[in-house]
């Protein structure tokens, strides 16, 4: 844009230059015939086709020129009706005296692009598929993965960014909003808060949505813009506005220079001349009789009442505007009448001014350069100058050499003088002793004016007799300001009837008192008070001739009023316009005074004929002219019709805020609204019209898929409800009748395009974006519905028109997910039954998505309509219904893969407060109870099957883990994080179930830490996985029917019981015949299979806490029943082993009784070992025995203790055994008590006590229990034999009761 300022070469180069890029074609073209290329200068559109034409046309060749001549006519009225509209708005621009550009409105981000969105979705996009150097957790990325497919990938939100409804702001706190929930959700860690989690993560957020970009810049250039936001200069507004409507900027020069645009006095004198004609309009509506057509015929006179008001509004905001910006004094501010014409004599003599009342402070600046001429002094004499104002203080400058008389000293004075008397005096030191005063040299009296040149001159001094320089000369700046109230100045010749009586020459001074009022002041020297002056209220001026027998003068010119007439004349033509000029200013006339085409010849000064220069708003007035402005410049503001030019330049307005960078929602920046208020008060556009032309275009960008904020419209909308209904919001009480229908109009289309936003809420506001616009629109709507603005419409109403919108938004949204998840597609071809399945899991997915959006998103929009959310939910769940069916009916009537279903459904329902147990939940457990109760059946009877036949086959190898056993198959679906329903394998046996195939079961994790051990054989392990299976199935159903859901866990818990019974006592009976059939000697040796058996008692026991153990007493008597067969069980199972361990050792015991004292087999066989041993060395006899009973003991003591899982059992067994053994052996050796043992007995037993002692203590055995009577009573016989048995030949051979580091080296 050109600046304002501009060089008037510089500005004048642009226009010829754009002048003859417009009128080179104008050959052979086609233009308006209103104008020509030339008057226009060259601004017509002009044809590029040749000049040449065919001889005969065709008709359709006519019909072709025709249309483009209609078309360029068109074009060319266009453009002129908007540089017409381009001035009024510069003029508002300029000299803004209604409103002022607000700073308290919304600031508006910066919207989000097509380009800008995909860019941040390829920035989400690397950093999850790990391409960035950003580090975060596992929770932050998977909270990003939703965020990337869920919004960023949302076709709802690239629909809205189409539209320009979101900003960066609405993409950060939608991300906010969606990571809130899963922050909270996470477990306490000390020292860390879930607050700087959260800041933390939107921390990183920012980092991938800013991407590689500098942050300084993006602040930075969000920094610039919310300042245009904010507040625009005027050059700014300018160029906004030429943007708008389409003006170049030559054009605007031209304008800006023509309408004087930086001349503040010719705006007030416009807006003076504007108000003046909207008084006389009013007048002359009321004199004619052409009203508008009103409601009811009272309103006439009110309206012409309501157009004076506003003007003298109008007039006090302009009274209101300071005079002299920066001026020391105040001005009084006389009020005017409401019409000129029409004052009488008391407001007459009111408002008349005195001369008290013109007050003007002038500033002077003198500066002392240099005195020329001092030859007489001696060079080194010193010398000063003095300075002064009439009236005034006294100034002296520094001390100089006579030498070189320079000082470059300035003096700064006030005076109220508009001729005021500057003296300045040279003066010299006087030498003399008695002298008492300098001595002074010369002086100069000067007296200067705001017109003077401001340059320093050199003046020639008044010599005193005591100098005898005559040709002393002082080189001297003076400047004297012009004060904001004084427009102009300078000498006239003037004569009048009442004022200045006398054609003579004097110094006039233009000074304005007030806004409206202006006076013609003529001063005498070194006076503050004019001698006369003349008010300028009414009186009109203009060019004139000169005047026969007024000698004095050149230009003349007058100032007319009814019964009188005043005549200046000044020297020269550029004086009498400039002068012509202010005081049409100051006059607020209509009539605007045009200078004469040729210049005046004046007979005084010889009849030389001269070109005056013409100031330099001339030159751009008639350069306008010569380009075609003048027509818009000097047009009458009240001759238009002001609403339609608003309605347009307001509606290209919107066409602009809408396409610019910004999320305005239609709302304007603070720029447009300061312009287009300005304009309308300026202008007298009724607010309601205003509001409804901007209702109008609001309505028109929403229908085609603009967002606008709802709140905006409501704005508008109460404005104009309330004008209607003559609520009078901007001070009018009167009614158009087409105001009136085109607000009912208006009425019915908002109403309709509210609907329509309500059926289609989730893509209308999409995740709540904008925020609050829901809430918003639900808020209008009920306004629309009201019938007036005091009564309120009735809630039923309100609430059956959004029940009716939110059922046919049901129906809208589940067509669209259908539509998404492409179930159409399936119709007329075969569809299986499992494929049928699958895509209603995927539909359930989106259902459940869609109510959760909705209830995070748009709940609070609907918090008063709370029951409406949930009959909508109700009807969307019921759609989903209809086809939820179809897909179940064609399921086979054995197949179980639809418990998924259920369970995504019902974790969903049962959590929602609204929906649980709601209709279409209370359908869904209609359709599921009979297939949950035929599958706990199912199970029950194949778990008998399995108990059976398993532990008829059963080889009771313990199993690794239930991993190695069962079929590890992925689940069709496994992103469906909802508990599995589990499989029914096939038993470890091989014995096959005639069972329907449940779904494949993908072993959990925590299964596999529950039995990670070498348990029970393979039968219980199934028996005790399906168990838990069917258990935590049934569990996680979550069955949302209290009573049903305790039916089937008290039929789980007794179920459970009686399997576990039924394992504990078959494998009670498998372990006694597994022991009846094993051997009775040393070589007997504990088999897995028998810890097995007692692994299967532990796991029952523990899953017997785990299925059979409630808080219900029903349960606890089912739990305690197993508990206390299993406790049975085991101590039989004790029993039976302790009964083998004893028989074994009775059976050695049997063998060393062949030595007793006295039997015939004791004799031979003692003398025969007697015998033998003189010959050869003859080995031990017994020893064998007692080794092969101890590592008996030994390894049956690893075994236990190493297979079986209970620590309490294993003590319970080696107590009981220990206790057993010890008991034989101590019956044993009581029944010998009169005998003497053999010494091979006694060896044998003391190894075998010693080594089990030593053992069970190793095993844990308490020492209680070891040190019993009977072990005292044994060790003691033991020991007395051994004594007895040393004395006799042979010995015992190293063997002894007592404990020996050797000996137990020995049996290591």
């Amino acid at each position: 844009m050109l600046d304002p300022s501009s060089s008037e070469e510089e500005s004048d180069g642009i226009v010829e230059e754009e002048s003859k890029e417009a009128m080179a074609p104008q050959a052979g073209s086609r233009i308006s015939p209103s104008r020509t290329s030339e008057s226009s200068g060259g601004l017509a559109p002009s044809s590029s086709r040749s000049s040449a034409r065919p001889t005969s046309p065709s008709p359709s060749a006519a019909s072709e020129e025709k249309e483009d001549l209609e078309k360029l006519q068109r074009e060319e009225e266009d453009r002129k009706k908007k540089l017409q509209l381009y001035v009024f708005v510069m003029r508002c621009v300029a000299y803004p005296f209604n409103a002022k550009q607000p700073t308290d409105m919304a600031r508006r981000q910066q919207k989000i692009t097509k380009q800008q969105l995909q860019q941040t979705k390829d920035r989400f996009q690397a950093f999850l598929n790990g391409d960035t150097q950003i580090v975060a957790d596992e929770a932050f990325i998977n909270a990003v993965q939703s965020y990337y497919e869920v919004f960023l990938k949302s076709d709802r939100v690239a629909k809205m960014v189409q539209s320009g409804g979101f900003s960066a702001t609405d993409f950060r706190d939608v991300f906010k909003r969606h990571i809130e929930k899963r922050v909270r959700s996470l477990p306490e860690i000390d020292g860390l808060s879930k607050e700087t989690v959260l800041s933390s993560w939107m921390a990183k957020f920012d980092t991938i949505y800013r991407g590689d970009e500098d942050p300084r810049k993006a602040q930075q250039r969000m920094t610039a813009s919310a300042a245009s936001e904010l507040i625009l200069s005027k050059d700014q507004l300018y160029e906004m506005f030429q943007n708008i409507l389409g003006i170049k900027k030559f054009e605007h020069q031209l304008l800006y220079q023509a309408c004087q645009l930086d001349n503040l006095d010719e705006q007030a004198a416009q807006i003076r001349r504007e108000l003046d004609g909207r008084l006389q309009m009013a007048d002359q509506i009321a004199r004619g009789g052409k009203f508008p057509k009103f409601m009811s015929k009272e309103m006439e006179a009110m309206y012409i009442e309501e157009l004076k008001s506003s003007v003298n509004q109008l007039m006090a905001n302009l009274e209101s505007m300071p005079v002299s910006k920066g001026g020391e004094f105040k001005l009084q501010k006389l009020k005017r009448g409401h019409n000129t014409s029409i004052i009488d004599m008391g407001q007459e003599d009111e408002n008349t001014l005195s001369k008290s009342d013109v007050v003007l402070s002038f500033t002077l600046e003198v500066v002392i350069m240099e005195v020329q001429g001092l030859k007489s002094l001696a060079p080194n004499r010193i010398v000063y100058c003095t300075m002064e104002v009439e009236g005034g203080e006294k100034l002296q400058t520094d001390q100089a050499e006579a030498s070189k008389p320079t000082w470059g000293t300035q003096g700064d004075f006030t005076t109220t003088h508009p001729l005021p008397a500057v003296k300045v005096k040279l003066f010299t030191e006087s030498t003399g002793v008695l002298a008492l005063e300098d001595k002074e040299l010369g002086r100069v009296v000067l007296h200067p004016t705001p017109n003077s040149p401001k340059q320093s001159e050199l003046h020639k001094m008044t010599v005193t007799k005591a100098c005898p320089d005559q040709d002393l000369k002082i080189k001297l700046a003076i400047r004297m300001d012009k004060p904001q109230n004084m427009k102009h100045c300078g000498y006239l010749w003037a004569f009048g009837k009442n004022v200045w009586k006398r054609w003579k020459k004097r110094f006039f001074v233009l000074v304005q008192v007030s806004q409206y009022t202006f006076a013609m002041c003529s001063y005498r020297e070194k006076k503050s008070e004019p001698q006369e002056l003349l008010q300028l209220d009414g009186y009109t001026v203009d060019y004139s001739d000169p005047q026969p027998g007024l000698d004095g003068g050149r230009a003349f010119f007058n100032a007319v009023k009814e019964g009188d007439t005043v005549i200046f004349a000044s020297d020269d033509e550029q004086d009498r316009i400039l002068w012509v000029q202010a005081m049409y200013r100051a006059t607020g006339q209509s009539h605007k005074p045009v200078p004469p085409t040729q210049v005046q010849k004046l007979n005084s000064k010889g009849g030389a004929s001269a070109q005056m220069d013409a100031p330099i708003s001339q030159f751009y007035a008639d350069r306008a002219q010569k380009h075609g402005m003048d027509e818009f410049i000097s047009a009458n503001p009240c001759s238009f019709d002001h609403a339609s030019l608003f309605e347009m330049v307001q509606r290209l307005t919107l066409d602009h805020r809408l396409n610019d960078t910004f999320c305005c929602l239609g709302w304007f920046s603070p720029g447009q609204v300061f312009v287009l208020d300005e304009y309308c008060a300026r202008n007298g556009v009724r607010g309601c019209h205003r509001h409804l032309c901007y209702l109008r275009d609001l309505l028109e960008r929403a229908e085609s898929g603009a967002i606008i904020d709802p709140t905006l419209l409501h704005y508008s909308f109460a404005f104009c409800a309330s004008h209607v209904h003559g609520n009078r919001p901007d001070g009018l009480s009167t009614v158009k009748v087409d105001e009136k229908e085109r607000f009912e109009d208006i009425k019915e289309r908002l109403r309709v395009i509210l609907e329509n936003q309500i059926v289609n809420f989730r893509y209308c506001f999409p995740f709540g974006r904008p925020e609050g616009a829901l809430k918003a629109t639900l808020s209008l709507l009920e306004r629309v519905l009201m019938k007036d603005i005091v009564t309120p419409v009735p809630p039923e109403e309100v609430k059956g028109v959004i029940r009716k919108c939110l059922e046919q938004a049901a129906q809208l949204n589940y067509q669209r997910i259908t539509e998404y998840a492409k179930i159409e597609e399936n119709v007329g071809r075969l569809v299986t039954p499992a494929k049928k399945l699958e895509e209603t899991i995927r539909l359930a997915e989106l259902v459940i998505e869609v109510l959760q959006q909705n209830q995070e998103h748009h709940a609070e929009a609907f918090a008063w309509w709370t029951d409406l959310m949930v009959e909508h939910a109700e009807n969307f769940l019921a759609l989903y219904a209809i086809d939820m069916d179809a897909a179940l009916e064609i399921q086979s009537p054995e197949s179980w893969d639809s418990f998924p279903l259920f369970q995504l459904l019902n974790d969903f329902l049962r959590t929602d407060y609204h929906l649980c147990n709601g209709k279409f939940h209370k359908h869904l457990q209609d359709l599921y109870a009979p297939l949950v109760v035929r599958y706990v059946d199912l199970m029950e009877s194949s778990i008998a099957q399995s108990i059976h036949k398993g532990f008829d086959r059963e080889s009771w190898e313990p199993v690794k883990s239930l991993t190695s056993n069962l079929p590890n198959v992925n689940l069709p679906n496994v992103n469906l994080q909802i508990p599995k329903v589990p499989n029914l394998p096939v038993p470890v046996a091989g014995l096959s179930v005639n069972l329907p195939q449940m779904p494949s079961f993908s072993t959990p994790s925590w299964m596999a830490a529950i039995y990670d051990s070498d348990n029970g054989s393979g039968t219980s392990e199934d028996l005790f996985w399906k168990l838990d299976a069917l258990q935590t199935f049934i569990r996680d159903l979550h069955w949302p029917e209290e009573e049903f859901a305790k039916h089937l866990e008290s039929r789980i818990q007794l179920m459970s019981s009686n399997m576990i019974e039924n394992c504990v006592k078959r494998t009670r009976m498998a372990f006694e015949s597994k022991l009846t059939k094993s051997s009775k000697s040393t070589d007997f040796r504990i088999s897995p299979t028998l810890c097995t058996m007692f692994n299967v008692m532990v796991d029952a026991k523990d899953q017997s806490a785990k299925l059979c153990a409630m808080e219900m007493g029903q349960e606890k008597q089912f739990h305690s029943q197993i508990d206390e067969l299993i406790e049975e069980s085991v101590k039989d199972m004790i029993q039976l082993l302790v009964a083998k361990f004893v028989a074994i050792l009775e059976g050695v015991l049997a063998k060393i009784s062949r030595y007793d004292e006295g039997t015939l087999f004791s004799s031979f066989l003692s003398f025969t070992v007697k015998a033998a041993s003189k010959y050869v060395d003859v080995p031990k006899p017994g020893m064998d025995v007692a080794d092969g009973y101890v590592t008996f003991v030994r390894h049956s003591q690893d075994m236990l203790r190493d297979k079986v899982n209970e620590e309490v059992y294993i003590e319970r067994l080696f107590d009981q055994w220990y206790t057993a053994t010890m008991n034989l052996l101590g019956t044993w050796l009581t029944e010998r008590m009169d005998q003497q043992l053999h010494v091979y007995q006694l060896k044998i037993l003391i190894r075998i006590t010693k080594k089990k002692y030593r053992d069970f203590r190793l095993q844990g055995v308490l020492d209680s229990t070891l040190n019993s009577k009977m072990y005292d009573t044994v060790r003691n016989r033991l020991t007395l034999e051994e004594a007895t048995a040393s004395v006799r030949e042979g010995g015992m051979q190293g063997i002894s009761m007592k404990d020996s580091d050797e000996e137990d080296e020995e049996d290591d």
